[in-house]
């Protein structure tokens, strides 16, 4: 009989593509009894996921203080075999667990250390002082964890970790090829998906669009993802003083729906400014455009360049430059036999080498090892 797992978020939401679409989806097709613990409206079954929630949080102070905690307290009435986080607030809960003689993984969705440097809400004083503190009370809250990293960048900032295993966020392959393709937008449509901010590109993709349209090309952008409501404003603002046409900013939405609109787009786009976390971090959407047959622009880090150019499936540009962006949406735009056969290179990639169930099986075995340890 299979073990019973309990999943557990403070932050995500219940359907986040990586913790339910991918890893509790992926346990209960394998047989295991799943739970998911996360802030939602509603107990409820989904494809087999029993989801248990817990209230909201209103602010970062809540989810901190007590959010945590709520999800702590319904995970342990579950009295689970293995527990499963996935945030690192929920750490100190984790050697609680321990003292229950479960067995913990913690699934490192971000080099917190290196994260804390960039952090706006963080006073730039306080930056260093505490990824120092964050780096050393990791090394007690990592104690008898079996540590998933999301990144295989993150292992060099993290050699004294012992039980790992690199799970990377490739895409779930099945769904994405077989959606339609071949319907398509008009005029020709540029793509974006994932969190909305200044630091992933919405305002300089914005500026090069603008350029493209200054010329007389006509282009729309298609923008789905969260975007706080101060950076909203800033985006109409824009979007009004450029007068700009067929600009779509539709604000979150579940994968489904985002990927009916994502699939009739002629461009995909992952510009990420160059932080921390960004240069040594995949985006998920650079592979998830990539299944679909969309010729991809992205920043030319060198993570990123290695995908990119060695499969010949897109463009790597200065993510700070709004011309060499601009030159690159045009020239897949005004050239679509090219831009349809370098979409095809990326799906073939895809297909063999950066998908989901690859990684899926890393982590199938990560739970087959624990539950052989006695």
């Amino acid at each position: 009989m299979k073990s019973k797992i309990c999943v557990m978020t403070s932050v995500h939401k219940p359907f986040d593509v990586r913790i339910f679409h991918k890893q509790c989806r992926t346990l209960i097709r394998r047989g295991y009894d799943v739970t998911l613990v996360a802030p939602y409206e509603k107990d409820e079954i989904i494809d087999g996921v029993k989801i248990k929630a817990v209230q909201k949080p209103v602010n970062r102070k809540q989810r901190f203080i007590k959010t945590g905690y709520q999800v702590y307290r319904r995970a342990l009435k579950i009295n689970a075999d293995i527990y499963h986080i996935h945030d690192p607030e929920l750490l100190p809960y984790a050697q609680l667990l321990r003292l229950h003689r479960k067995k913990v993984i913690y699934d490192m969705h971000e080099n917190l250390p290196r994260d804390i440097l960039t952090k706006k809400w963080i006073k730039p004083k306080k930056r260093k002082y505490l990824s120092n503190m964050v780096n050393i009370v990791e090394r007690f809250l990592f104690r008898g964890l079996y540590i998933v990293f999301a990144e295989t960048s993150y292992k060099k900032d993290y050699r004294w970790v012992n039980n790992w295993v690199d799970v990377l966020n490739m895409p779930d392959v099945g769904y994405l090829i077989g959606l339609d393709t071949d319907q398509k937008y008009e005029p020709e449509a540029i793509a974006y998906v994932g969190g909305v901010s200044p630091d992933r590109g919405s305002m300089v993709m914005l500026e090069a669009i603008a350029l493209l349209q200054n010329k007389g090309l006509k282009c729309s952008f298609h923008c789905i993802g969260p975007a706080d409501t101060e950076h909203q404003n800033e985006l109409k603002d824009k979007i009004e003083n450029m007068q700009l046409n067929d600009i779509y900013i539709y604000g979150y939405m579940v994968p489904t729906q985002a990927w009916e609109i994502i699939r009739k787009c002629h461009v995909g786009m992952a510009i990420l400014k160059p932080d921390p976390n960004f240069l040594e971090s995949y985006p998920t959407k650079l592979f998830e455009y990539m299944a679909l047959g969309i010729p991809v622009i992205t920043s030319n880090f060198p993570l990123y360049k290695e995908v990119v150019e060695r499969n010949n499936c897109g463009y790597c540009v200065n993510p700070e430059s709004i011309h060499d962006i601009a030159d690159a949406m045009e020239y897949l735009l005004i050239n679509p036999i090219e831009a349809n056969m370098i979409g095809a290179n990326g799906k073939k990639a895809v297909i063999e080498k950066y998908n989901w169930e690859q990684e899926a099986n890393k982590m199938l075995k990560m739970y087959s090892d624990l539950e052989g340890e006695q």
